[in-house]
C-alpha cells in the first residue's frame, strides 16, 4: 500500500477534514485535561474516570477515524466520516433545543461539526 496526497480539491478538503480530526483525537488522547477544560467539562473530584473516557472514547475514537480516512483515502470512508459528523452534528441541534444548550461554546462545536461533515460527504457527492 503506498502513501499519496491528494491531488483533486474535493479530496484534499476531504483529507483535511481528516487531518484536522486525527489531530483532534491526538490531543484528547494525549491531554484529557485540557480537552475536558475546552469542552467545558470538570473532573470530579476522587476520580480519573473522565480521562479514562476522553482518552478512550473521544480521543481514540477520533484519532482512528481521522487516520484510517488519511490512510485508505477511499470516497466510502470519508462518507462514513462525514456522515459520523453529521450525526454528532443532528445531536448537538437536539440538545441546542430541547437540553437548554443555548451556548455560545455550543453554537461553536455546531459549526466545527457542520464543517467536518460538509468537506468529506461534498467529496463523496461529487459537489467539491
Amino acid at each position: 500500500m503506498e502513501f499519496a496526497l491528494p491531488v483533486e480539491m474535493g479530496e484534499q478538503l476531504a483529507f483535511g477534514a481528516a487531518a484536522f480530526t486525527a489531530l483532534l483525537g491526538l490531543m484528547m488522547l494525549l491531554a484529557p485535561g485540557f480537552s475536558l477544560r475546552v469542552l467545558g467539562f470538570e473532573r470530579p473530584e476522587g476520580t480519573t474516570a473522565p480521562y479514562s473516557e476522553m482518552r478512550s472514547t473521544l480521543g481514540g475514537f477520533y484519532f482512528g477515524a481521522g487516520l484510517s480516512a488519511i490512510l485508505v483515502a477511499q470516497p466510502f470512508v470519508y462518507f462514513a466520516m462525514g456522515a459520523a459528523f453529521a450525526l454528532a452534528a443532528f445531536g448537538r441541534i437536539l440538545s441546542i433545543l430541547s437540553d437548554r444548550g443555548n451556548t455560545p461554546r455550543n453554537y461553536i462545536f455546531l459549526v466545527v461539526q457542520i464543517v467536518l461533515s460538509v468537506l468529506p460527504l461534498g467529496y463523496f457527492f461529487g459537489f467539491f
